[in-house]
């Protein structure tokens, strides 16, 4: 399956999640929370109400409340299918090639590899390592292993250079 979600569709979903927790958060309160601009935050309100997924009520002269309507109950569930629905096909993308990359250093006769990068991603690849029966190393001092480097969503495969 080749899901794809755009960027849109996550900034509605966790802003819906936040309008669920608390209904009275202001847009200040939701643009902290979500590390995003109040501006950012004002469009997608606006975006949400002009679909029917939010309403909003007046409780006091500058106060108001954000509830999510049925309709919005029913697209936030959507947008949390279509989201690990996406977060699983990369999971299952990135084990495929962390495994394709183990065979082709094994085909060249490595037995250990070092894993480097950061985030989840480079979890994956370790918990791959270790499926495949690949030892980790905790440090490539000298440069004769080859590495599964995680760079933003991509695994790439660094060979060394071998003199001989």
């Amino acid at each position: 399956m080749n899901v794809h979600t755009n960027p849109e569709n996550t900034h509605e979903l966790r802003i819906l999640e936040q309008i669920e927790q608390d209904p009275d958060a202001t847009q200040a309160d939701l643009a902290a929370r979500l590390g995003v601009a109040i501006g950012t935050i004002n469009w997608y309100v606006k975006r949400l109400v002009s679909k029917g997924h939010v309403k909003v009520t007046r409780l006091q002269r500058r106060r108001l409340r954000y509830l999510i309507t049925p309709e919005g109950i029913a697209e936030k569930s959507r947008l949390a299918v279509e989201y690990v629905q996406v977060s699983m096909g990369m999971y299952r993308t990135i084990r495929q090639v962390a495994r394709d990359l183990l065979a082709e250093a094994r085909a060249a006769g490595f037995h250990q590899v070092a894993v480097a990068g950061d985030g989840d991603l480079v979890d994956v690849c370790r918990l791959t390592c270790i499926e495949q029966s690949v030892p980790i190393a905790l440090e490539n001092g000298d440069g004769n292993l080859p590495v599964l480097r995680v760079s933003g969503a991509s695994v790439k495969l660094e060979m060394p250079d071998i003199k001989t």
